[in-house]
């Protein structure tokens, strides 16, 4: 089969494309590219999430690899992408995940992450993609296995780009849904090492998730929604199945989207003595653009994708840089998404400022000027010829419907503003043949408007 590798790797379902003889040709092929990049004195991590024979398929990439005379670190027990991530920052080594981080429970993954700890860039998947099948000399002789835990020196990292202690002074109650995930013996032993109470769902992993998807989204949130409303006073924290996602729910038992956290975290962090840019994607909200203006801090948009958000975290002095579907990561952390980073930076913000979540979320309309209001649209097609046609067509528009085009963005897709709070981005899905389009704009009314338009016909 021909193996491809998308924003975040190769993923595919099991028993069907994820077979061991697959894993083996990627296994491969990665150890070529740090073979011929770094040779084989470069150390490779591996590690592994909650899903079903993650284990068993990363121990035989470890296992292939150390044959061909790679030293392997190889995690003791299920690890966080996070976590994992800043390991081989530290120890100067490339790292492979088995993940799939928040798709079904049928598909399991491997994210390569070389060594400065962030998602691949596309020309350096396009060579592992390249090396596939072409076989591996070797060093000529066996390396070593050692199987190690990489949490300890994640903690250390955290308690010093984190006020950790600050969170004693909270006065709201947490509530952290476990979600079956890797975070599962990571999030809850941060706060119960720093003597912060808090209390627990779905506290197991579960290779089916119990019955849903590992994606904290409100659909998959419903427990803990719950919860949260039975409780007075508290919020409730989630992750993804690898713990690079974040999901939080506000006070009232409400969804606090990726884009309101990633706003509220600027200004917290920019309190906190932190200065710089802040990095978003082209797919997240004008809502971070308004406040970034209003504090004073210089924006940069990059395509959809973390790998993006990393790319420029790296070249750039950099304050937040995040994406609307739930990952971001801070100065003096890795280019990576961290969801565990995540949750303990929204608790410290209601901690620093002795206020409540929905009181910050005020804070952040208010200062923006305007609520936002978002929705996608997803259309099917036929083929890529389709595709192209209509974001050509898009390309070429001076009006949607009777709103003037007032200015045009095709770093990813197209993004077409009409007027200073109303956004319509149309892109290709990079997986199967639609298109998806989003729409975002300051009243609810607008909103509505928009979608009826038939602007792509």
């Amino acid at each position: 089969m021909g193996i491809k590798f998308g924003t975040d790797g190769w993923r595919a379902i099991l028993d069907k494309d994820f077979t061991e003889v697959n894993v083996e040709r990627v296994t491969l092929a990665i150890g070529k590219y740090v073979a011929d990049n770094f040779g084989y004195k470069k150390p490779v991590l591996i590690g592994y999430d909650p899903r079903r024979d993650a284990d068993k398929f990363s121990l035989l990439c470890a296992e292939v690899l150390k044959n061909k005379g790679f030293t392997v670190f190889y995690s003791n027990r299920i690890v966080p992408t996070p976590v994992l991530a800043y390991s081989a920052l530290v120890r100067n080594a490339c790292a492979i995940m088995f993940t799939a981080s928040h798709n079904p429970p049928e598909y399991l993954g491997m994210k390569f992450i070389p060594d400065y700890a962030g998602p691949a860039t596309t020309e350096i998947t396009d060579e592992i993609v390249s090396n596939i099948d072409k076989g591996l000399t070797g060093a000529g002789k066996s390396g070593i296995l050692n199987k190690v835990d990489f949490a300890p020196e994640y903690y250390k990292h955290l308690s010093n780009i984190t006020d950790i202690e600050s969170l004693a002074a909270l006065k709201t109650n947490i509530i952290f849904d476990g979600l079956y995930s890797a975070s599962i013996g990571y999030f809850d032993e941060i706060l119960k090492a720093n003597n912060i109470p808090f209390s627990t769902l779905h506290m197991f992993h579960d290779i089916n998730f119990g019955g849903g998807m590992p994606d904290p989204k409100p659909a998959f949130l419903q427990d803990l929604i719950a919860k949260v409303k039975a409780s007075p006073n508290s919020i409730g924290l989630a992750n993804d199945g690898d713990a690079d996602r974040f999901g939080v729910i506000n006070e009232n038992g409400e969804y606090v989207s990726p884009n309101e956290v990633i706003a509220i975290l600027l200004k917290h962090l920019l309190n906190r003595g932190l200065r710089g840019s802040v990095v978003k994607t082209v797919g997240s909200s004008l809502l971070i653009d308004k406040v970034a203006e209003k504090l004073g801090v210089p924006v940069i948009e990059t395509a959809v994708g973390f790998k993006h958000v990393g790319e420029a975290m790296r070249k750039n002095e950099v304050i937040i840089g995040g994406e609307e579907s739930g990952g971001l990561s801070i100065q003096g952390h890795i280019p990576e998404k961290d969801g565990l980073l995540a949750n303990l930076l929204i608790l410290e913000a209601m901690a620093k400022s002795g206020k409540s979540l929905i009181e910050l979320q005020n804070e952040i309309y208010e200062l923006a000027g305007c609520r936002f209001f978002t929705d996608r649209i997803d259309l099917k097609l036929d083929n890529k010829e389709e595709i192209e046609a209509i974001l050509e067509k898009v390309k070429k528009a001076d009006y949607i419907g009777n709103n003037k085009i007032t200015s045009l963005d095709t770093k990813d897709g197209v993004k077409l503003m009409l007027g200073e709070n109303t956004k319509i981005l149309v892109r290709p899905s990079g997986t199967e043949p639609l298109l998806r389009i989003y729409f975002e704009t300051d009243n609810l009314e607008n909103l509505e408007n928009l979608k009826k338009l038939e602007f792509i016909n």
